[in-house]
């Protein structure tokens, strides 16, 4: 079985992710690409659910066989990506999607966790208000594999550019998704990319998956919690509580 080929993207909210995806999504299909979209949402506060507003930005698609879009609640989990994604992902390579598209929460500063699991991990920004700088400080340049500038038809996209040159080796591409102009030339930084993958970043990849599923785990230990208390009570050291953290849970 060939896995797919996972393109992650995220950024700021309002930085025009769910338009781009319904653009590259088109040009994966006039290549002829089986595509899947997994948006991730923030669960619904009240039934847990998924939030389908990505679902209604895509419906240009939505009548294509050979598209499946599909929302997921993140259900709290830290990093902007479901617990389940991954198992997803291996779902949709078994029955022969070429591309997966993954599209995450959006705030920005929660989202390094995407570049586990996508190659390439794509950042988009908009001109302006600051993006370029917060994007360096969240920490979203250092996963950035390839960095969009969208929106960049408005005030400041050069100097955002500049920016982003001073922060970052990544290629940057200027685009502009609600025209679609510049869609060709990031699928073609997205292809670039993809030609330069190696058995080290697979690696990478692989660990960083690994230790993100079993952050994951260890926060969901019914625990969790009685150890923090011991801790801040005085009965116990940080150091000894992340021993027990680590150790098999008791029987009940």
């Amino acid at each position: 079985m060939q896995a797919p080929r996972v393109v992650g993207i995220t950024g700021p909210p309002g930085a025009g992710k769910s338009t781009t995806v319904a653009e590259l999504v088109s040009a994966f299909r006039e290549r002829g690409h089986r595509v899947a979209v997994l948006a991730v949402d923030p669960s619904s506060p009240f039934s847990g659910g998924a939030i389908l507003g990505d679902r209604i930005r895509m419906s240009a698609h939505i009548n294509d066989s050979d598209v499946l879009i599909r929302s997921v609640a993140s259900r709290g989990h830290l990093g902007g990506l479901a617990a389940a994604v991954p198992a997803a992902i291996r779902l949709l390579g078994a029955i022969r999607y070429d591309i997966v598209m993954l599209e995450t929460v959006g705030v920005g500063q929660s989202e390094i966790e995407i570049a586990a699991v996508a190659d390439p991990t794509v950042v988009i920004l908009n001109p302006g208000a600051g993006d370029a700088v917060q994007a360096a400080k969240a920490g979203l340049l250092e996963v950035a594999d390839i960095v969009v500038v969208n929106k960049a038809d408005r005030d400041g996209a050069e100097q955002t550019v500049r920016d982003l040159r001073a922060e970052t080796t990544a290629p940057i591409v200027s685009l502009i998704a609600a025209r679609g102009e510049g869609i060709a030339d990031l699928v073609t930084a997205i292809d670039a990319h993809h030609r330069a993958d190696n058995r080290a970043r697979r690696l990478a990849r692989a660990r960083a998956q690994i230790l993100s599923l079993a952050q994951s785990r260890l926060r969901s230990r019914a625990d969790l919690d009685r150890l923090a208390e011991a801790v801040v009570d005085g009965n116990d050291d940080p150091y000894t509580a992340a021993e027990r953290l680590l150790s098999p849970p008791a029987p009940d």
